[in-house]
């Protein structure tokens, strides 16, 4: 049986814990997918949805754990590079 992941109250302290400790006797069954910014955002768009479908996204936002306005760009990255979310 894995040992479970310590807690950690700094960022520093987990930094620490990655950088010495062998992850391969840890239970990593809990973890979560992060997603992050690091692009620049420089342009602003405004549409117009039915609000039926705003409902629908806002939803799915909520259950992929993001604000909607990410969920509708990551949907667009997906669908202009032909990938699957």
């Amino acid at each position: 049986m894995k040992k479970p992941i310590p807690s950690f109250n700094t960022d520093q302290e987990a930094e620490d814990f990655v950088a010495t400790g062998d992850l391969t006797e840890y239970d990593l069954s809990g973890g979560q997918m992060v997603h992050f910014e690091l692009r620049p955002k420089d342009k602003t768009v405004n549409l117009r949805l039915p609000e039926a479908l705003l409902t629908a996204v806002r939803r799915q936002a909520e259950k992929a754990g993001m604000p909607y306005q990410r969920y509708i760009r990551i949907a667009l990255e997906h669908a202009v590079s032909g990938s699957k979310p």
